[in-house]
């Protein structure tokens, strides 16, 4: 791989994960207004619309084969359906502390689907630096709670691990499409297609609360933040950097998510770095490069 190559995509998951930390301060705004499947189906939508606006000019989206139709729907299904409902309803059933740690557990388990699938090699040294970067990820998580709160729900456990699976799953497919697809395609039609997963459960749950509450403008502008930033770039961000460094090497990066959260909340909703929290962050920086080597 060239080293140009190798650095954009460095750049490229950083932004992703940079878009995605974020995106915890705009859902905490959109939700006073919308329920959740309310705003994921909005999302979807206006970044649907952004990315044809854009892109469509400018010739970069490309068409589907009929015969990858499949993965399309399969990468869909997996991410944002399957892993939203699923992380949406599992931290309903469990603390918040262990949903994090849960969900954190992605890089984990990540080396051995790429083994399975694409026979991507890990050394034991990126394996370790992965683990030390989940150890960093659950000090920055328990650190900020005053009384940690553990409280286990087997159905919202099941729940969790099947979002860790629907998020190695759509990683795995994003891989295998990323050979014949750009970034701006593959993002777009998934995003497209989640509307129609997403429309009918919009309908059946959450329309009438919708109509109820009708234009909500402190809520416009963080809506179009998602849906620009979350739904749009940040995706495009990570299927080129699973294209260029692979499923694991990527996926390692997740764990830097919880560890921005912090530092954007220490400087927007002026919460507090506590000594443990830094040696959190010290410690996910540190496994997120062993991962890399």
């Amino acid at each position: 791989m060239m080293r140009k190559d190798l650095i954009t995509a460095y750049i490229s998951i950083i932004l992703a994960m940079t878009f995605w930390s974020l995106t915890y301060v705009w859902y905490k705004m959109v939700y006073e207004a919308y329920n959740p499947i309310t705003t994921v189906l909005m999302r979807l939508i206006l970044s649907s619309i952004i990315l044809v606006i854009l892109m469509y000019p400018l010739n970069k989206l490309q068409k589907i084969h009929m015969k990858d139709l499949k993965y399309f729907l399969l990468v869909t299904f997996f991410q944002p359906f399957l892993y939203f409902l699923c992380e949406s309803f599992g931290v309903k059933l469990v603390s918040s502390t262990l949903s994090a740690v849960i969900i954190s557990t992605i890089p984990l388990f990540s080396p051995f689907a790429t083994a399975y699938f694409f026979k991507e090699r890990i050394t034991k040294l990126n394996f370790t630096g992965i683990i030390i970067s989940i150890v960093g990820v659950a000090l920055v998580i328990f650190s900020r709670q005053d009384g940690v709160d553990i409280h286990v729900n087997p159905i919202g456990i099941l729940l969790l691990f099947l979002a860790v699976a629907a998020g190695i799953g759509y990683s795995i497919v994003i891989k295998k499409l990323s050979g014949k697809y750009n970034s701006i395609s593959i993002v777009t039609y998934h995003n497209i297609i989640g509307i129609f997963f997403f429309a009918p459960l919009f309908f059946i749950f959450e329309y009438e609360h919708f109509i109820s509450v009708g234009y909500v403008k402190e809520a416009v502008i963080p809506m179009i933040e998602l849906a620009f930033f979350g739904s749009s770039f940040a995706f495009i961000f990570f299927t080129f950097s699973i294209k260029k460094i692979g499923v694991t090497k990527s996926n390692a990066f997740t764990n830097a998510i919880p560890v921005l959260t912090a530092i954007f909340a220490f400087f927007m909703l002026g919460e507090t770095l506590s000594f443990i929290k830094m040696g959190g962050i010290g410690l996910v920086i540190a496994g997120l490069f062993m991962s890399q080597v």
